[in-house]
């Protein structure tokens, strides 16, 4: 049976972006393991909780074919780092399907993987530093809701959530 790694920040994830897209790849048959940077209760943006009982470090990527990183608040603060950046790099080597969606592909940025890939970020007027940062790391950026390039699917944000998962359920069913 397929099954996808989801990771999340252990404080701060975005209850939608992690919900919506869990709920799609589930109702396609296929299994979900929720992990994070710390053990315990989780706790998203807007309340929900999830126990998590594995860490970045414990897992076996053998077991997965996809793994997605899950955006909101917390995710820069929990999990922009060497940890993460080491489980992308070992993921893309050995092609799995790869996902971040609003503020996480800065960290796909930050770990290599994006190099001159088609990808976008969660930015506004205001905030224009996720942009700077995938550019920084020589991703190519598109001002669109949801893009693939080969192996990698990156998404703006909560709105599209479900398109999101969609793209995930697509590459890991055809």
């Amino acid at each position: 049976m397929k099954k996808v790694l989801i990771v999340i920040g252990f404080r701060d994830f975005q209850d939608r972006e992690y919900l919506v897209p869990k709920k799609i790849i589930e109702e396609s048959e296929i299994q979900t393991e929720t992990i994070s940077n710390k053990k315990g209760i989780a706790i998203g943006v807007f309340g929900k909780t999830i126990n998590i009982n594995k860490t970045i470090s414990e897992v076996n990527l053998k077991e997965y074919q996809a793994i997605i990183f899950i955006g909101g608040g917390g995710c820069l603060p929990n999990l922009d780092n060497k940890e993460s950046y080491s489980l992308l790099q070992k993921a893309n080597k050995e092609r799995k399907i790869i996902g971040g969606i609003c503020i996480a592909p800065v960290i796909l940025a930050r770990s290599g993987i994006l190099k001159n890939k088609q990808a976008t970020v969660w930015n506004s007027p205001m905030d224009q530093f996720p942009v700077r940062t995938l550019k920084k790391n020589k991703a190519i950026y598109k001002a669109k809701s949801v893009v693939k390039d080969d192996n990698i699917i990156t998404a703006r944000g909560p709105e599209v959530a479900d398109l999101f998962g969609k793209k995930i359920v697509k590459l890991l069913t055809k």
